[in-house]
């Protein structure tokens, strides 16, 4: 019940900070599409994108230092601890200088002589490409720190850090307005600006707080042999998670242009919103996965696993099918005129993280175990192959869509391939996850279905009503994909809140 009262306390703070980030994302995106134009837009989200590519280090690396920090606080070993950061932080030092070297080589000559973008906007698309390489340069060095406050489950400051972040992007929003000038490359900056300032803040925290957090250079080559290797393969993994999504979105400019980009962009946009639902959840619980298996404790690792796998998926589903139900309705709520193909995309896409949900916490099961150099290749690969056959589609006349085809038979694949590795590496009882989770699963998306037929046969006098009908419904097979155990787990945790 500790377990599960840290968690549940941690996940409330998060889905505190979630709420208010996303709130004002979505805001931001209605006003900013309509200040800059669907072109200008499209623009921000490809060149962005571009960055985004080099930035993919943020995710893989997060994962590996993450896992090496609460590795050490589960060992409760505080001198390898401080080893590990100030380790960690030297790798990430490293990578910064190297990314910017590709920045501004590679990927400045793919911006300016391969990208299709009106001749009038280039110099514009150019200052937005270096901003957001400044961005990503600032959020690759916050990695560290980033990933202490989360080993020590301290989730509450990101919500504190929150308001800020709201404040500071809502005063964007409002300068954005009133501003006269380039609209494009006046948001990039204070993007840029917003961002600076949140990782500052976090940087301050930890070193306030944490001693561990104090830069100390040693250096120790098999340390930082082992802590390269590891990290290596994470990297292959996010090279491969960013293919699925900028490179498709490189692939689609190719093809279509930046209108269909801003579709395509404003889609990442609600993807991003929703995923947050079940990231929150798992970053509260991937803190205790990591210590339970360097503790020795597998029975509980197992456990865990288990049931924030059926978490995932049941909290995913609550927010997507609604949303699925109801995409023009929303969608035209939210940007009054939403871009061509925006809507097909929006739901494909949410289909896709819904199947992924499920093998959230397969990930961090894999990554505790520090053996992931195969993992990473099979299916990192897997994941690589949506780009070509995205592409592929394209060439041989397929529609904008096509592209969610593939990543949705990518997503298939990776969740087989990971259910085979927690097999193999901690020794998954697959029978518990089969009766527990999937069996439950496709139940639902059974029902699903059903729903789904016999909402079409209905005329609903507003759109509300269907929106509110199908998000009760959706409700009650949420409630459905519970056990008895998890009712008794929930009451014990109201009773013991305090």
């Amino acid at each position: 019940m500790s377990t599960s009262k840290t968690i549940a306390k941690n996940t409330l703070f998060l889905y505190f900070r979630m709420f208010l980030v996303m709130g004002v994302t979505l805001y931001m995106s209605r006003i900013v599409l309509d200040q800059l134009g669907v072109t200008d837009y499209g623009i921000y989200s490809l060149v962005g994108g571009i960055v985004a590519m080099f930035g993919f280090l943020n995710s893989s690396m997060s994962s590996a230092t993450q896992r090496y920090l609460s590795f050490d606080l589960g060992k409760k070993d505080e001198k390898r601890l401080q080893k590990t950061f100030s380790a960690t932080l030297s790798i990430h030092i490293v990578i910064a200088i190297l990314i910017l070297l590709v920045a501004e080589t590679l990927g400045l000559w793919y911006v300016n002589y391969k990208v299709v973008l009106p001749p009038d906007r280039l110099f514009a698309a150019n200052v937005v490409y270096q901003f957001s390489v400044l961005t990503a340069l600032v959020g690759i060095i916050q990695v560290p720190y980033d990933s202490l406050i989360i080993a020590y489950e301290k989730m509450n400051i990101y919500a504190y850090i929150s308001l800020v972040e709201v404040g500071l992007k809502l005063g964007l929003v409002f300068l954005l307005v009133i501003y006269g000038g380039d609209k494009l490359i006046a948001y990039a900056i204070m993007m840029f600006l917003v961002s600076l300032i949140i990782r500052v803040a976090y940087q301050i925290y930890c070193r306030r707080n944490y001693k561990v957090s104090k830069f100390k250079f040693e250096y120790d080559k098999t340390y930082f042999k082992e802590l390269i290797s590891y990290s290596g393969w994470s990297l292959f993994g996010g090279i491969a998670s960013v293919s699925r999504g900028q490179g498709i979105n490189i692939v689609l400019n190719l093809f279509f242009g930046t209108l269909v980009n801003a579709a395509y962009g404003l889609t990442l946009q609600v993807q991003s919103a929703v995923n947050q639902f079940v990231t929150n959840f798992q970053k509260a619980v991937n803190p205790q996965i990591i210590k339970t298996y360097s503790e020795g404790n597998l029975e509980q690792m197992q456990k865990l696993i288990i049931q924030s796998s059926k978490y995932s998926f049941l909290l995913m589903f609550f927010l997507v099918m609604p949303i699925v139900f109801n995409t023009d309705f929303i969608l035209n709520l939210w940007l009054k005129k939403p871009p061509e193909h925006t809507a097909i995309f929006v739901q494909l896409s949410l289909i896709a993280i819904l199947i992924d949900s499920i093998s959230y916490p397969f990930r961090t099961g894999v990554q505790a175990t520090g053996n992931i150099r195969q993992y990473q290749v099979i299916v990192g690969t897997i994941q690589i192959l949506s780009v070509p056959i995205s592409a592929v589609w394209l060439y041989s006349g397929g529609k904008p869509a096509t592209v969610f085809y593939s990543i949705i038979i990518v997503t298939i694949l990776s969740l087989i391939c990971r259910i085979y590795f927690i097999k193999k590496l901690v020794g998954m009882n697959l029978q518990n996850f089969f009766r527990q989770v999937l069996s439950r699963v496709f139940i639902i998306c059974f029902l699903t279905y059903g729903v789904s037929l016999i909402l079409k046969l209905f005329q609903f006098e507003s759109d509300w009503w269907r929106l509110i009908i199908s998000g009760g419904i959706t409700f009650i097979l949420v409630i459905f994909g519970l056990s008895k155990q998890d009712f008794f787990m929930i009451k014990k945790l109201l009773i013991n809140r305090n």
